[in-house]
């Protein structure tokens, strides 16, 4: 039996958010090896400045980034969608381990397979430094809680 990640393209509104939600509260989990698994096996990715292929080095990435970045907390919201594609936009804050706070910006696509696995991710982020009193993301470290203001709603 195939692996299967819904909801499955084609994508319509209600189901690009769910995704978009679903990877959000995946990424906000911070556990490197459950992320990996919503990417198809040879999963190829750009994020950055670094060229990523299959869940080994998806899962490699994720651990060394998370160990760095503290106190993760990410927002995605549907920018479009269409087909097997969805363009998503995001903010994310975390501290480093001196103690400073940046708020990183970005815009991914992605390309899913039939079965609702990633099997592209194409990510461009810049980080911006803010002092702790700039943070906006305070929820407990986790999913962000269902009701909880997204991007749009913080004008970011």
């Amino acid at each position: 039996m195939s692996e299967s990640k819904p909801p499955l393209p084609p994508y319509n509104a209600q189901s690009a958010a769910q995704k978009a939600r679903g990877a959000e509260n995946a990424w906000n989990s911070r556990d490197p090896a459950k992320v990996a698994m919503a990417y198809t096996p040879d999963s190829v990715w750009r994020n950055r400045n670094e060229f990523i292929k299959g869940r080994a080095e998806i899962q490699a990435f994720l651990t060394k980034k998370w160990a760095s970045e503290h106190e993760y907390r990410l927002i995605k919201e549907v920018w479009a969608f269409e087909g097997n594609r969805i363009a998503a936009r995001f903010a994310y804050e975390y501290h480093d381990d001196a103690g400073n706070w940046f708020r990183a910006y970005g815009n991914e696509n992605w390309e899913f397979d039939e079965n609702g696995l990633m099997a592209v991710r194409h990510a461009s982020i810049n980080d911006v430094a803010i002092s702790e009193d700039e943070r906006l993301f305070h929820w407990p470290l986790g999913p962000r809680p269902e009701g909880h203001k997204g991007l749009s709603d913080y004008g970011l």
